[in-house]
């Protein structure tokens, strides 16, 4: 069987946004699978002592955009850190990109194109407006993958990457899993790369 990485991510994180590209790109050089995995964010974090970013200290809320910035001009990628509509309800975009997934949609385009729409172009991503318009952009059929995404098997998947991520130790959004570890962030893609590389030339 084809060695994967287990990828849990929120479908409001700015961070997963800033990993997409860079994660596809190392599992091609790698030859490895992604399992694309959305999570219920604010449900792991209630579950592992995170803490939503509205309700952290001013100095944690400033750090973050700092970072942010520092990120954004290392990788050549250009985001609002503060956007119109920043962080809603992201549960019908999570499940959606599952539907998506369970067709053999390209689940990278799409999940890129939802946090493209919240951290780029000042959309609200928990509007099914919104959704089937980044759906139709796509050129993937909104009416379907809308209907599909309320399906409670659908649903249940859902919840299902949520307690299987918060067992696999994750307690943010991107998290890496591969051969049983845990890596937390896109700035943590090198490591998860060596860790990788490392163990195909074990192989």
């Amino acid at each position: 069987m084809k060695s994967h990485i287990d990828y849990y991510f929120w479908l409001n994180s700015d961070w997963a946004y800033l990993g997409a590209d860079r994660l596809e790109e190392l599992a091609a050089r790698q030859n490895v699978q992604i399992n694309y995995k959305p999570v219920d964010l604010p449900n792991v974090y209630s579950r592992t002592g995170g803490i939503l970013l509205g309700q952290r200290a001013p100095e944690r809320q400033a750090y973050r955009v700092t970072e942010l910035k520092r990120w954004c001009r290392k990788l050549g990628i250009a985001i609002n850190a503060q956007p119109a509509f920043m962080c809603p309800n992201a549960d019908l975009a999570s499940r959606i990109v599952i539907a998506a997934e369970r067709q053999g949609e390209n689940v990278h385009a799409l999940y890129k194109a939802i946090l493209r729409a919240e951290w780029c172009e000042e959309r609200d991503i928990s509007s099914e407006i919104t959704l089937s318009d980044i759906l139709s952009e796509q050129r993937l059929d909104s009416k379907e993958l809308l209907q599909q995404a309320r399906d409670s098997a659908i649903g249940a998947l859902y919840a299902s990457y949520t307690d299987e991520a918060v067992r696999a130790g994750v307690f943010g959004s991107p998290s890496y899993v591969y051969d049983g570890e845990l890596f937390w962030g896109q700035d943590r893609l090198d490591m998860l790369e060596e860790t990788i590389a490392a163990k195909n030339k074990r192989a």
